[in-house]
């Protein structure tokens, strides 16, 4: 019976066992089947083994030096590196006392020697076919979460994928969060006058310089319209409140750009600086969209001042409302108050701006 044909590769088996005739048994029977077998003559030298290098299966013996097959096979399934490896146990106990202790210590399969080889060729083959699919699983997963990563943070998406048809309900809820928009400034008149190439190249080696700041200190990238990026601090709980999080991810994107521009003044391109405003407060936040399509969003008046309060930036400009002036005390000494008239408010506002000079120091 041919086994390299499951994976597409000749499978990697480990063998345990303290018998020297039970292992050359089993390597016999598994590598004229097309394995690449490893055996290890207690169950401490297997684990060893399985951690430095997991197999794509464990045959092992129960009674064994050093650690038992039982205890190896807990821990293996206890253990995230191998916690998937399909493990046989194969002894000459055949009582369910002993079938039990496996079965709860996580074993796949258990076979009594002595043992007919097309049997358990068979089950190696079909525990093989198993971890086959497991693998393309996670796989995808790992796919899965590097996507997810891209727009959210990464205790976000865990968090998502642990119960997604929970955390991506259509629907909302009333939360105090911190928003944050940030829009690259000269943008317009710098896209008309030069080719789509070049306003693509540039565009995303800022947004690539704007975003890590955001994901780092555990915002949610909302969208990005053009050159545009709005961002949601207070999704995850976290010991520091949001507005200081979400001012460090302005003070670091402010610094990434800054470096951007300095690498793009020594090649003689040309430069572009960023505004960004804040404001916290009550909002909706909710999953918005459809069955086929979805997004995590928030909706309010503080997400509209955010806009407004990043409008009358101007480059390299933190500009925050009072919420979050008053919940920031690290950086309080950074911001003045300037009374400003904003789009869409009817009387004026009260806002804290940093000065676009100012050698921002938080650590």
């Amino acid at each position: 019976m041919d086994l390299s044909d499951v994976l597409s590769r000749p499978p990697r088996i480990l063998i345990a066992d303290d018998d020297w005739l039970n292992r050359d048994l089993l390597r016999t029977y598994l590598a004229t089947s097309g394995c690449d077998v490893t055996i290890a003559p207690d169950g401490q030298a297997a684990l060893d083994m399985a951690l430095s290098d997991p197999p794509d299966l464990a045959l092992l013996d129960i009674q064994m030096p050093r650690l038992d097959g039982v205890e190896l096979c807990r821990t293996l399934k206890s253990t995230p590196e191998t916690r998937f490896v399909p493990v046989i146990i194969v002894t000459a106990y055949d009582t369910d006392e002993e079938k039990i202790k496996a079965i709860d210590a996580g074993a796949d399969d258990f076979i009594t020697k002595p043992y007919n080889s097309i049997i358990l060729l068979t089950r190696v083959r079909s525990l093989l076919r198993i971890k086959k699919l497991n693998d393309e699983i996670e796989a995808r997963n790992t796919l899965l979460r590097q996507v997810l990563n891209r727009y959210v943070a990464e205790d976000v998406a865990e968090i998502i994928l642990e119960d997604p048809d929970q955390q991506l309900q259509l629907g909302g809820e009333t939360r105090t969060v911190t928003v944050l928009f940030a829009d690259i400034r000269g943008f317009t008149p710098f896209s008309e006058n030069y080719s789509a190439e070049v306003v693509f190249e540039t565009l995303n080696l800022y947004l690539c310089a704007m975003i890590p700041p955001l994901l780092d200190e555990t915002a949610i990238l909302d969208k990005i319209i053009g050159d545009e990026v709005m961002a949601v601090f207070n999704i995850l709980p976290t010991v520091e409140p949001a507005p200081n999080h979400a001012v460090k991810a302005a003070i670091r994107m402010l610094e990434a750009v800054s470096a951007v521009n300095d690498t793009r003044r020594d090649n003689d391109e040309p430069t572009l600086d960023i505004g960004v405003g804040i404001a916290t407060g009550p909002v909706a936040l909710g999953v918005l969209g459809s069955k086929r399509r979805k997004s995590i969003s928030v909706i309010g008046s503080h997400v509209n001042l955010a806009a407004r309060l990043q409008n009358v930036a101007r480059p390299r400009q933190i500009v925050i409302d009072q919420n979050t002036f008053d919940q920031t005390s690290t950086f309080q000494k950074t911001f003045a108050p300037v009374v400003v008239d904003l789009k869409g408010f009817d009387k004026p506002v009260k806002v804290f701006c940093s000065s676009p000079r100012e050698q921002y120091v938080y650590r």
